[in-house]
């Protein structure tokens, strides 16, 4: 018998992919509408799974569902759906996945964005996906997240779950920040930076990749610290211990200072303020297609070729940016 992912805490071999067999009776579609060809595509989607489960919820408004939810003290809806089809790119899975921070449920998305680390299945294969979910034959892919606490000198204390990345950053371009980080109880370095990044393996591929951090499978237990546009050129990026807990300090600042969560500005800091960073207890379960390749995903998502000889990829392949994979984008 299969043993409840979302029940586990993460143990040595957590971050595996694992095969996802659960009677799905009630179905959420979570929808951004502001995508092209949404709206089409719901028009086949939702009779298609009212045919083969009891219950398809459909809500148009992602964010402002997301922002509801936000303001409930208990699950986003009174009965919990058995599974989430998400609607949208990377963007849209973020906010989904803040939904059912507190209450997470296996979530699957169609990439309408422009990348799709997290909105792993394409577009033209969602009816093939949805058949492997329900048949019993999808992946679970237990993604890591961060709890961020903020501790104001005042006494104040702030919360936030990250399945992308926690941020400390400066907010006017003409002032300077300098922030001390502490691993437990070692203090590792001063940093004279814009800010500093702390990520998950899924946040590797955002911003913390577009400030020159290293990129981690989706699989690994470790996180990420990765300074942005350190002053000291010697200051690199850190992979250190899923157990850690990482503690940010703002020793001096000449402007705004903001702690962000997944691309979401949520807390204004002070010199003297302390914003402390360790794992969640529990995982988040975003799901897959059982062939797929995570590598394969970050070279066609990046534009890698894989070789120096000319082919028809570089005519014919998307062609990516690396500015397209940040700021609320991950793996």
């Amino acid at each position: 018998m299969l043993s409840d992912p979302l029940e586990e805490s993460l143990g040595p071999r957590a971050g595996d992919r694992k095969p996802f067999v659960k009677d799905i009776r009630r179905v959420l579609v979570l929808a951004d509408s502001g995508k092209a060809d949404v709206e089409r595509m719901l028009a086949a989607l939702e009779p298609w799974l009212a045919a083969r489960v009891d219950q398809v919820v459909v809500e148009r408004e992602l964010r402002r569902f997301a922002a509801e939810a936000a303001e409930r003290r208990g699950p986003p809806l009174e009965q919990s759906p058995d599974l989430v089809v998400v609607l949208g790119g990377d963007g849209s899975i973020l906010s989904a996945v803040r939904s059912f921070a507190r209450h997470p449920v296996p979530t699957l998305g169609i990439n309408f964005g422009r990348v799709g680390f997290l909105a792993s299945v394409m577009v033209k294969d969602w009816e093939a996906a949805l058949d492997e979910v329900l048949a019993g034959r999808g992946v679970l892919e237990p993604r890591l997240r961060l709890s961020a606490e903020v501790n104001g000198r005042k006494g104040e204390r702030v919360r936030k779950v990250a399945l992308n990345d926690v941020l400390v950053e400066r907010g006017a371009a003409q002032s300077m920040l300098t922030l001390s980080l502490t691993i437990g109880r070692q203090w590792v370095s001063d940093y004279r930076a814009d800010g500093l990044i702390i990520a998950t393996p899924s946040g590797s591929t955002a911003h913390s990749l577009a400030a020159g951090g290293p990129i981690l499978a989706p699989s690994m237990r470790g996180i990420v610290v990765t300074p942005i546009c350190p002053q000291s050129l010697s200051h690199r990026p850190l992979v250190v211990h899923p157990e850690s807990e990482l503690t940010v300090r703002v020793e001096r600042s000449s402007g705004p200072t903001t702690c962000a969560v997944d691309g979401q500005g949520f807390h204004p800091l002070q010199v003297g303020d302390e914003v402390r960073v360790r794992r969640h207890k529990l995982s988040y379960p975003l799901l897959a297609r059982p062939g797929s390749n995570p590598y394969r995903r970050i070279r066609e998502r990046l534009g890698w070729r894989g070789s120096f000889e000319p082919g028809p990829d570089i005519q014919n392949g998307p062609q990516i940016e690396l500015g397209d994979v940040g700021l609320g984008e991950g793996f």
